[in-house]
């Protein structure tokens, strides 16, 4: 800023704002395509009809793929694991619950 208070383009420091933004992006983009591999798989299975094993590897495929594209990083192949366990935690309760009917 000028000595007399004035604002001048340019001076400002937008380090923090520039910041808030890139952090913003990101987690915008880890939204985006984690909601796209749920809604997927769940619509290729409910809906489709294709097996839960094939819709799974396509929608691991798919994040990985994503995951590079985008330049998400290692914590979001985590995150694509986690949901394959936790995909194949619920089949297991899903098969365990109709052999008992």
């Amino acid at each position: 800023m000028s000595e007399t208070g004035e604002y001048i383009r340019g001076q400002m420091d937008v380090r923090s704002q520039s910041a808030t933004f890139s952090a913003f992006m990101k987690v915008t983009a880890w939204s985006c395509l984690l909601l796209t591999l749920i809604l997927g798989y769940a619509i290729f299975t409910l809906t489709m009809g294709v097996h839960w094993m094939v819709a799974m590897g396509l929608f691991a495929i798919v994040g990985v793929i994503g995951s590079m594209v985008l330049g998400l990083g290692g914590g979001f192949l985590l995150a694509v694991g986690g949901l394959i366990v936790l995909g194949v935690f619920v089949q297991i309760m899903i098969s365990l619950g109709g052999a008992l009917m």
